[in-house]
């Protein structure tokens, strides 16, 4: 509790009454009531007591208060309330408490003072009969000079309270406070927000001084401001600016450093593997070749030169037994014709059968040529097997499968690439035409020689025979276009030349029934033309068979009447065309979901259809255990020949014989392998 400091007031004369009952003695057995010495207040005191006062001099004359009657209830003048006595457990008299007085009191008053109780020591003079037994003290403020420092302020200059948890602090004599309204002094920086002094700032800034122009800030404020300083001179002088720059420099010369890496291409090199030349036998230029028998090169596998070649194999010489014996079959089965009276188309369920008993066993398979096989073809004789197969560096192997002894096999070399096409000539079988991207040959056993029909540097692709005497035949291009060829002109130039509109034509085919037509198959594009309408730039299809969204690897007319068409696509799929009525465009019949994904290894598949059958085709497949299987037009798998022992790679390129039983299937590695009863 806090003392109030009035200004000085002039005691009242007492009445002649009141001196008269002061003046009485007072009975032995009372004490003579005097105002407890005020002392100041002990450093453990929990709650903040009124300062102490100096006790007066022996010989002076304790002033008392003298007694007063109680003032009517609506004096305005300040009363003294009866004050109360010291605890019980105090070892010396203490002031007694008094209450703060209100915020809003014009001028402080002296607390209330409550009466001591019954047992207390000091008991108060008895006063005369009809008086109000009250006494009124007035207590005289010191001046704020005369206070001793030990002294403790217990209110704010504002008169409110301290805050709850603040440590207050003697504050020293500043001298005249400033008017309110003014601006703080330099002695209230050290104070708080509420202008209270804190427990650290006993008159010093704590190393926190606030610097000029931040006098008006707190001492947290200051305190915040000064730890920000020290941590801005920590982190400058750690430099991290320069070190990121120094860092930015490196990371920009790096980058500069891989984009020089990338400006240099090899377009020469690039150019020089295009030019093929370990296709073209050529020695490079400038390289010397090392000596390793794994790279022969244009020594094992010369140019082919223009012109007629003799049949010899390459691995005999000229008049060889060997030779002769496989050259005279050939001339033999040639020779007979077979008989068609009896031909025709056998029902499905009879087809089935004959397909089941169709086997392969390991006397039938053969290493025919010495890579990937790209084209087979088959003679028609009904007594002697005989397999032509033509592989990518222009090989062409023949196999007698009647032989049993291992020179049943030779190979020839006709071309110089890759060998496309292969077909025996229906009315002469003596003659085996074949076609590379250069040149299309004819073999002729009879004067056994390899005729060149043809000559062209527009790579050839496929052919197939306009006529039943195959005197003409039409070509197509690689790079889209067409030509037609006849073996009775001389020269080796084509009679025609016409672009169908193509990127690339991969496979030709003429309809068996209507030898002016014929179908083309290219990139998305398969197409039916009419040969007699061929012009060099601005052809138009007579029919289109879309649906296709990837490459085409092939499309074949059937064999009978020519009224259906199967295609092999690039997307997966297996497509079967009614081309009963060449229109615009033809109807989809079927859609078969095939895997031809061959890779860049195997030769693209080709479904052809079974000459013995009009509905019913054949096609190499992808699933496991290796087979070759055989679809119904309607998209019904029929059968799938397999063989676990005997069969374990693809067999992407197939051919059926025309008449007998008999499926041959030849993979990547130049083998052959032949089904039959």
């Amino acid at each position: 509790m806090a003392l109030s400091q009035p200004g000085p007031q002039e005691p009242e004369e007492p009445s002649p009454h009141t001196r008269q009952q002061l003046q009485e003695p007072v009975p032995s057995g009372h004490a003579e009531p005097r105002s407890p010495p005020q002392e100041s207040p002990p450093a453990d005191a929990a709650e903040p007591r009124s300062p102490p006062q100096e006790p007066p001099p022996a010989d002076a004359a304790e002033p008392r208060s003298p007694p007063q009657e109680p003032p009517p209830a609506d004096s305005a003048e300040p009363r003294s309330p009866p004050q109360e006595p010291p605890p019980a457990d105090s070892a010396e008299p203490r002031s007694p408490p008094q209450e703060t007085p209100p915020a809003d009191s014009a001028e402080p008053r002296s607390p209330p003072q409550e009466p001591p109780p019954a047992d207390s020591a000091e008991r108060r003079p008895s006063a005369a009969p009809g008086l109000g037994r009250q006494l009124r003290v007035l207590l005289t403020p010191l001046p704020a000079a005369a206070w001793p420092h030990s002294q403790k302020r217990l209110l704010s200059p504002a008169g409110t309270r301290a805050p709850a948890g603040k440590r207050l602090c003697p504050e020293p004599d500043t001298g005249p406070r400033a008017p309110p309204g003014s601006p703080p002094g330099p002695s209230s920086a050290a104070r708080g927000q509420d202008g209270l002094w804190d427990a650290d700032s006993d008159g010093s800034d704590g190393g926190d001084a606030a610097p000029d122009g931040y006098s008006h800030l707190s001492a947290y404020e200051r305190k915040r401001l000064k730890n920000i300083t020290e941590n801005a001179k920590f982190f400058a002088a750690l430099k991290l600016h320069e070190s990121a720059a120094r860092l930015n420099q490196i990371a920009t010369k790096r980058q500069s450093h891989v984009t020089k890496r990338r400006k240099p291409k090899k377009v020469e090199d690039e150019t020089a593997r295009r030019r093929s030349m370990r296709l073209l036998r050529v020695e490079p230029l400038d390289i010397p070749l090392l000596e390793s028998p794994a790279r022969p090169g244009a020594e094992e596998y010369p140019q082919v030169p223009v012109g007629p070649l003799p049949m010899v194999p390459e691995d005999q010489a000229e008049n060889s037994k060997w030779t002769e014996a496989l050259l005279s079959t050939w001339m033999r089965i040639s020779e007979l014709k077979a008989d068609d009276a009896d031909r025709g188309t056998p029902d499905i369920k009879r087809y089935q059968e004959s397909l089941s008993s169709m086997v392969l066993s390991e006397e039938n398979i053969r290493k025919v040529v010495k890579t990937r096989v790209c084209s087979m073809a088959i003679h028609p004789s009904e007594s002697t097997i005989l397999v032509a197969a033509g592989d990518k560096w222009g090989h062409v192997g023949l196999w007698n499968v009647s032989c049993r002894s291992e020179e049943g096999a030779h190979i020839f070399i006709p071309h110089s690439f890759q060998v496309s096409c292969m077909h025996f000539s229906p009315c002469n079988p003596a003659h085996l035409l074949s076609l590379s991207s250069d040149t299309l040959r004819c073999g002729d056993v009879t004067r056994a020689v390899f005729d060149e029909i043809c000559r062209s540097e527009e790579n050839f692709s496929s052919f197939d025979f306009l006529e039943d005497n195959a005197s003409t035949a039409i070509v197509g291009h690689w790079d889209g276009g067409v030509a037609v060829v006849d073996r009775r002109t001389p020269g080796m130039s084509s009679e025609l030349s016409a672009d169908t509109g193509f990127r690339r034509i991969r496979t030709v085919h003429v309809h068996p029934v209507n030898k002016q037509y014929f179908l083309a198959a290219g990139s998305v594009d398969v197409c039916v033309f009419d040969v007699r309408y061929l012009k060099a730039k601005g052809n138009k299809p007579l029919s289109s068979l879309t649906g296709h969204t990837k490459s085409v690897a092939s499309a074949y007319f059937s064999p009978v009447t020519g009224s259906r068409v199967v295609t092999v696509c690039a997307d997966d799929k297996l497509r079967v065309y009614d081309t009963t009525s060449l229109s615009s465009t033809v109807t989809l019949l079927s859609s078969i979901r095939h895997n031809n994904n061959t890779g860049h290894w195997l030769s693209r598949f080709r479904a052809i259809w079974d000459p013995k059958q009009e509905h019913c085709f054949v096609v190499g497949s992808m699933a496991q255990p290796r087979q070759i299987q055989v679809f119904q037009d309607t998209g019904k798998l029929l059968h799938s020949f397999c063989n676990v022992d005997c069969l374990s790679s693809v067999c992407s390129i197939n051919v059926v014989h025309p008449s007998q039983s008999i499926l041959v299937g030849g993979n990547s590695s130049g083998r052959l392998h032949v089904f039959k009863d």
